[in-house]
């Protein structure tokens, strides 16, 4: 560890072979883990809990406090989980009551000048494209991929393997395994190419186009088309994933392009 012209606070807590570059600012109540390398100039704030083996890029600040006229102080946290690179001048803030926490999980990447907002919760394996930017309590499933200068409004969903076309502005749920695109958000089809690069064989992935032609296609309303899916298409997990992401789906799921 090389403190050398850095603020490291005495009570932060730093693992094993983490290297702390000059310029660098760590608070009190921060724990980092082992094998975590901190660029120069990189603010590390009350509350921040990063894993083992990240990167952090010049620039980033994790762990202040939510830009949310809410926030009264109190004690929460900004989570990395392990294999995680933030790069330049992205940032995470820490959460507010509404879920003590913001996560992002292992393996994710954070391009230059994203922004994670209060209380979001990022899967494993999720990448946001540069200048992404999240709003407060936003959720992203695993193996999603926000491409560069997308909006995601407050409270949206986006499920897992799910890929989204850069410079887009979500104001619905985007559901599991789907791209979207256009302006505006509109259905596109399923991640073919992720699913395939991710193990998903050709039955898997001609079972979820099947669900996806019933729900956007065949001319039912949402209702209609889960009822459909459930008396026809045979069990599996990215079924029950899918009609479980419909279900819990508060601001309603991104419309088809055949409407």
């Amino acid at each position: 560890m090389n403190q050398l012209l850095s603020n490291v606070h005495p009570e932060a807590v730093i693992g094993k072979n983490v290297t702390i570059s000059p310029f660098v600012t760590i608070e009190k109540n921060v724990i980092i883990g082992d094998n975590t390398y901190i660029h120069p100039n990189v603010v590390i704030m009350s509350g921040a809990r990063i894993g083992k083996n990240c990167q952090i890029f010049p620039g980033a600040v994790i762990a202040a406090i939510p830009q949310d006229l809410k926030f009264r102080g109190e004690e929460t946290t900004a989570e990395i989980g392990d294999n995680t690179t933030i790069r330049e001048c992205a940032t995470v803030n820490r959460g507010t009551a509404a879920k003590g926490k913001t996560i992002v999980g292992n393996d994710c990447l954070l391009m230059a000048y994203t922004h994670v907002a209060h209380d979001c919760l990022l899967g494993d394996f999720v990448i946001l494209g540069n200048t992404t930017q999240l709003a407060g309590e936003v959720e992203i499933g695993d193996y999603a991929i926000v491409s560069g200068g997308t909006l995601v409004h407050q409270f949206s969903k986006i499920g897992t393997h799910a890929m989204i076309q850069g410079g887009s502005k979500l104001n619905k749920d985007i559901p599991p395994y789907i791209i979207v695109g256009r302006e505006p958000i509109t259905y596109s089809g399923i991640n073919i190419v992720g699913l395939r690069r991710r193990g998903f064989d050709n039955e898997k992935i001609s079972a979820v186009q099947e669900i996806y032609r019933i729900l956007y296609q065949s001319g039912l309303n949402n209702k209609e088309a889960v009822k459909c899916i459930e008396e026809n298409i045979p069990n599996s997990k990215e079924k029950e994933i899918i009609i479980t992401f419909i279900a819990n789906s508060q601001r309603g799921i991104v419309r088809g392009y055949m409407e």
